[in-house]
């Protein structure tokens, strides 16, 4: 998986908004196939105009709490993408971490606020909202076991 730093810095080297979203879409390429089986209801993400599933793998990270690992997937190549770039910010950080993590400016700094549909921004905020709130349940669970 590419890191959030280079996705920005390879986005601030694309003039021209056609080549980042043909950027977008090969950042959705790279995303690991889910299975039929994680195709499913539970996994699927409300709010989204394309189809979008989403899996939280939760690991113990030690000191600093549980940490959350995502994969995705859709049936839209630019959403494939925006998955891409989701994941990059938020996969392998703790539950701690994503509550503070600010994945809408970094969207804002990259321009993409302003180049994606009403629907797709729409779908963007429900993938970021069930991320924070698996990381939110993550915490409760974690703080209630203590």
């Amino acid at each position: 998986m590419t890191p959030i730093s280079q996705i920005m810095e390879n986005f601030t080297l694309l003039d021209d908004w056609e080549d980042r979203y043909r950027y977008i879409i090969e950042l959705g390429g790279e995303l690991e196939p889910l299975t039929e089986a994680e195709h499913a209801p539970q996994y699927k993400i409300s709010g989204c105009a394309s189809q979008v599933w989403l899996i939280t793998r939760v690991e113990d990270g030690g000191e600093e709490g549980p940490v959350l690992h995502f994969r995705g997937d859709s049936d839209a190549h630019i959403v494939r993408g925006l998955i891409a770039i989701l994941l990059a910010i938020y996969s392998g950080k703790s539950a701690r971490a994503i509550e503070t993590l600010d994945a809408k400016s970094m969207f804002a700094e990259m321009g993409l606020k302003d180049h994606l549909t009403q629907q797709r921004a729409n779908g963007l905020a429900s993938m970021m909202a069930r991320i924070h709130a698996d990381a939110k349940v993550v915490l409760q669970n974690a703080s209630s076991s203590e």
